[in-house]
């Protein structure tokens, strides 16, 4: 299995995100091709002080070949494209391997 993980600085505009992120941009991962499952969240906290992201996505798929493909698709490039929307803050993506 491979996954990917977002990671999503705080925003200027915490409300924005929040609806934008759950009403435009998840539907949009729902027919994202190949993806296996998928969570997020918005409850982020450190043991540390106060957490440096203000939202995580997780997505899994089957290899990192599938990954490349569903990047690739008409609907990975909708979906990279649609971050700018409510992403003010930046963000931030790691992929690996699950062993």
């Amino acid at each position: 299995m491979h996954k990917t993980l977002v990671l999503y600085p705080k925003p200027t505009d915490p409300n924005h995100f929040r609806d934008y992120y759950v009403t435009k941009h998840l539907p949009l991962v729902q027919d994202w091709p190949g993806v296996l499952a998928w969570r997020y969240s918005f409850d982020i906290v450190s043991i540390n002080g106060e957490a440096p992201y203000f939202a995580v996505f997780e997505a899994d798929f089957a290899d990192a070949d599938a990954l490349a493909a569903a990047r690739a698709s008409e609907q990975g490039r909708r979906l990279a494209a649609d971050v700018a929307n409510y992403a003010t803050g930046g963000v931030i993506v790691i992929d690996y391997p699950v062993t």
